[in-house]
């Protein structure tokens, strides 16, 4: 499977925080469940929330990198 082009208008979420994005993505959720926009505004609407998602994914998972690297740097190896 090939990626797609990257779309300019969603090279922002690149910067954005955790918390923005993902006060983004739920903005995103609220439009899409209210059932308001047009066809291709959903489909916007569907693309951007993707690319929030995938972020706030990228965020999580180096969080949990990070909390790995520093139990073992500290010697801790219990899971709680």
């Amino acid at each position: 499977m090939t990626k797609a082009t990257p779309n300019p208008a969603m090279a922002d979420v690149a910067q954005l925080s955790y918390e923005q994005a993902r006060e983004q993505l739920l903005a995103v959720v609220t439009q899409l469940e209210a059932g308001s926009a047009s066809l291709e505004d959903s489909l916007a609407l569907w693309e951007r929330g993707e690319a929030l998602a995938q972020k706030c994914e990228e965020w999580l998972e180096g969080a949990k990198t990070r909390l790995a690297a520093a139990r073992v740097s500290t010697g801790s190896t219990s899971g709680d």
